[in-house]
């Protein structure tokens, strides 16, 4: 592996760059490119600790708020800090793309190819205690690690899980719908509603799993079902709501009313 990293680039690959304004070297000089990090907000008291622990000095990235980067041998994942929640693991051009979106408090944002859940977990630690975010991948097994994580990090409150297809999803935010409600149609589809979420699946859940899981059953989630909502939080607009009511086709003017503020799809 070492000997074909030092393999010359092709020379019309090089010509593509150099046309583009970018430095041929960064394809010759990967073991010293950084790695980077992110602070939780709250954690900056412990970064002298944090230093300590990993046997580092944390580089602050001027650009990005909350970043910081660090030497590409040094390892995160068994540190205290990174085991306790105090940082994450993410890239700059990560960073970089949720930085680009301008999320401000109360934003509904739509995370499209969500996994595995740095950028999700930014864009959480962004809005705060408002808005909601909304997290969507094809591959169920990636989209369980992006709930994974933001339980770690306790950023699931505001936060949405689909299994889909990003270029057809069309599932609109929550919103304040919950409130709309009225007292006949909680009553009349009561078994219907969506209770708060728990880790516990259902048996009809469990079923239509396995049965996904058995040969032939090649697509990742059916066309014709809605997407599968494998995760929500207490205050993301679904608990309160009939499956009707979640997955009701919007009208173009509900779309631009009360579709998503801000769409991530890096």
């Amino acid at each position: 592996m070492e000997g074909i990293s030092k393999l010359p680039l092709p020379n019309s690959f090089v010509e593509f760059l150099e046309a583009n304004g970018l430095d041929p070297s960064i394809y010759t000089t990967i073991h010293s490119t950084p790695r980077y990090i992110r602070l939780k907000p709250g954690s900056e008291a412990h970064l002298e600790e944090i230093e300590a622990e990993i046997n580092c000095k944390l580089q602050k990235v001027g650009w990005l708020p909350g970043f910081y980067s660090l030497p590409p041998h040094v390892q995160i994942a068994n540190s205290k800090a990174y085991k306790e929640g105090k940082i994450y693991g993410i890239d700059a051009a990560s960073g970089a793309a949720v930085l680009a979106l301008n999320i401000s408090v109360g934003d509904h944002v739509l995370d499209l190819c969500a996994a595995p859940g740095a950028k999700l977990c930014l864009i959480s630690d962004l809005l705060d205690d408002s808005g909601s975010v909304t997290g969507v991948d094809v591959a169920r097994h990636r989209l369980a690690a992006c709930r994974t994580m933001l339980q770690k990090y306790a950023l699931g409150d505001r936060c949405r899980l689909f299994v889909a297809d990003g270029t057809t999803f069309s599932v609109i935010p929550a919103r304040d719908r919950s409130d709309s409600i009225s007292c006949e149609c909680a009553i009349g589809e009561k078994e219907d509603l969506y209770r708060e979420w728990t880790s516990r699946r259902l048996w009809k859940e469990r079923k239509t799993a396995t049965k996904a899981r058995k040969p032939g059953a090649s697509k990742l989630f059916s066309e014709s079902d809605h997407p599968e909502l494998i995760f929500y939080g207490q205050n993301s607009g679904v608990v309160g709501l009939t499956k009707s009511e979640l997955y009701q086709v919007a009208s173009s003017g509900q779309v631009s009313c009360q579709g998503y503020d801000k769409v991530n799809y890096c």
